[in-house]
């Protein structure tokens, strides 16, 4: 054995440089990753108290916004069918053919360059319940986590069934039961089919639009509305 040899055998291994960064690294981000598991049990806490125990008594946009009209939780039951096919058809028509985010619509308006957002009603719940508006990469950030955990844990009716309680259909009109009352002096379950499509054309700008049952919108996500419904694209929140 040559004399450098020898000496190398001799002298204990060292850690490599390299080897100890990544320790050091991996020590500093510790704390991190642990608070990170823990925010995450809570948002999956969230999610299962909404989804199965209680409905979700407030939203942040409307204690920071403030109703006009009184709210009252209305059961996907008290609500008639063809609001909730509106609001599919208005707002996310691939609701049943999706688990949160609709990868065809997303693929279609980045190829297109546009700049409207590929969002779901999932997406749109998980915003509305547990976020606030406005963009931002946190709030981003979050709502992708939010969005595959309900549509885990909570069934496609009951989606629509908390979409429909908490969004704005007017300034400080929020939830279904306000909306119905406010627009047309009605109850959900009275609705009609052009008041429905009105109602949903209202969704996506509800500060300015008005619920108008003879628009061009209105009369297009009436039309939206049954075509779901005999294609089968309504299936997954139908009662029975």
């Amino acid at each position: 054995m040559s004399r450098p040899d020898a000496l190398a055998d001799a002298l204990p291994a060292l850690p490599s440089r390299t080897g100890s960064r990544r320790a050091r690294l991996w020590r500093m981000l510790k704390p991190l990753r642990w608070l990170a598991r823990r925010f995450l049990a809570l948002m999956l806490a969230a999610v299962i108290l909404f989804g199965w125990i209680l409905n979700p008594p407030t939203t942040w946009t409307i204690v920071s916004e403030g109703v006009s009209t009184p709210r009252k939780w209305t059961r996907a039951a008290d609500i008639a069918p063809v609001m909730l096919r509106s609001v599919v058809a208005a707002e996310d028509a691939n609701f049943c053919r999706h688990w949160g985010f609709d990868m065809a619509e997303i693929r279609r308006v980045i190829a297109r360059g546009e700049s409207r957002g590929a969002s779901t009603l999932t997406q749109q719940t998980a915003k509305n319940v547990y976020l606030w508006q406005g963009r931002s990469w946190v709030r981003k950030a979050l709502e992708t986590a939010y969005t595959p955990m309900i549509e885990a844990l909570w069934s496609k009716r009951r989606i629509l069934e908390v979409y429909l309680n908490v969004a704005e259909f007017g300034p400080g009109v929020f939830g279904i039961h306000a909306a119905a009352a406010h627009h047309f002096g009605t109850t959900p379950d009275k609705l009609s089919a052009r008041q429905a499509a009105a109602l949903a054309a209202v969704l996506p700008a509800p500060k300015t639009r008005a619920a108008q049952t003879r628009s061009a919108r209105a009369r297009a996500i009436a039309d939206g509305a049954a075509t779901i419904q005999r294609d089968g694209r309504a299936a997954c929140f139908q009662d029975g």
